[in-house]
C-alpha cells in the first residue's frame, strides 16, 4: 500500500507563486507516472500536469508557461511549481501516482488534496 502526503497549498495574491509537493511512502515497488489534478467548485477534476518516470511532461493549455512539474525518483516525490497564479487557478489540487507491481499490475493512488486559493 502506498500513502501520499501533499503540502504547499495556501492563499496567494494573483501573480504570486506556490510550490506543491507530494511524497509517496509505504510498501512501494516502482512508481511510474505522476501527476497533478485540480477540482474547482462545481467543476470536474482535470489534469493539470503529468510526468513520466523518464521525465517527459505534459500540461493542460491553461497552465503552459506558468506551471512546472518535476519529480525526484529517489524520494518518490512530485512537485508543482506554480507561477503567475490567476484567480481561475483556485481549486483543490490532488497528486496522483501510479505504481507498477510484480506481475504487471498497475495501481493508482491519490493524495488527500491541498487547497490553493488565488485572490484577485
Amino acid at each position: 500500500q502506498v500513502q501520499l502526503v501533499e503540502s504547499g497549498g495556501g492563499l496567494v495574491q494573483a501573480g504570486g507563486s506556490l510550490r506543491l509537493s507530494c511524497v509517496a511512502s509505504g510498501s512501494i515497488f516502482t512508481i511510474t507516472a505522476m501527476g497533478w489534478y485540480r477540482q474547482a467548485p462545481e467543476k470536474q477534476r482535470e489534469l493539470v500536469a503529468g510526468i513520466t518516470r523518464g521525465g517527459r511532461t505534459n500540461y493542460t493549455d491553461s497552465v503552459k508557461g506558468r506551471f512546472t512539474i518535476s519529480r525526484d525518483n529517489a524520494k518518490n516525490a512530485v512537485y508543482l511549481q506554480m507561477n503567475s497564479l490567476k484567480a481561475e487557478d483556485t481549486a483543490v489540487y490532488y497528486c496522483k501516482v501510479g505504481e507498477n507491481r510484480p506481475g504487471g499490475f498497475e495501481y493508482n493512488y491519490w493524495g488527500q488534496g491541498t487547497q490553493v486559493t488565488v485572490s484577485s
